[in-house]
């Protein structure tokens, strides 16, 4: 799947020439990334990795997590943003994405505030609810489909007050008429944030579509 953006490229190329740069480390993860593995779109850009630095920055989080973790590029993102004594819990499946991720966290002054579960999301979530976990901000970048039960599953983990980000809400604009199981549940999904009374709530136009959700 070829991930499209909805703006054109010399936009884009302008909204990130003045955007927030991107360290050294995190440069080179983005090119190992597409150097070494399948489907490196999945990967957030620099844009959106200075927003979600920025959103936990505005939001005083001081324990996020994030369902989908691929090389690590968007958790190191927001780890540097982290508190002293700030944790970031990221879970994912794919054992060789996150052999990358693993070797970038042990370079970065931020990587000890990282803990990766390797594990299907939503038992790792089952787990941090029997743990009696809290979180500030929980960002969702993981497998489409499972968009709406993610956000159902994690309800109870975020605190009043927390936010919900979620990546790929407009699905390279395949959300305006859907196909695709993947784009059905993406569809659904913003309709599922939309219609709660629980939430204030946007959804923005930021490379392939961000959902911001606010707990009342």
């Amino acid at each position: 799947m070829v991930m499209l953006t909805l703006v054109p490229p010399l936009v884009e190329d302008y909204v990130g020439a003045h955007s927030a740069d991107e360290s050294d480390l995190l440069a080179e993860l983005r090119a190992r990334t597409h150097a070494e593995l399948s489907m490196p779109q999945m990967q957030v850009g620099h844009v959106e990795g200075a927003l979600l630095r920025l959103l936990v920055g505005l939001s005083g989080a001081r324990r996020v997590l994030e369902i989908g973790t691929f090389s690590g590029y968007s958790a190191l993102c927001m780890a540097e943003a982290l508190p002293e004594g700030g944790a970031l819990i990221t879970c994912d499946i794919d054992p060789v994405a996150t052999a990358l991720a693993r070797e970038f966290f042990g370079r970065s002054p931020h990587g000890a505030k990282i803990e990766l579960r390797l594990a299907p999301a939503l038992d790792t979530v089952a787990q941090l609810k029997a743990e009696q976990r809290q979180f500030d901000m929980i960002f969702i970048d993981a497998d489409k489909v499972n968009y709406p039960a993610y956000y159902a599953a994690c309800w109870d983990l975020l605190r009043q007050g927390g936010l919900f980000v979620a990546d790929n809400t407009l699905w390279s604009g395949r959300v305006v008429n859907p196909t695709s199981d993947e784009d059905h549940a993406i569809a659904r999904f913003n309709a599922q944030v939309h219609a709660d009374p629980r939430v204030d709530h946007v959804l923005l136009s930021v490379r392939d579509g961000i959902m911001l959700a606010r707990k009342r």
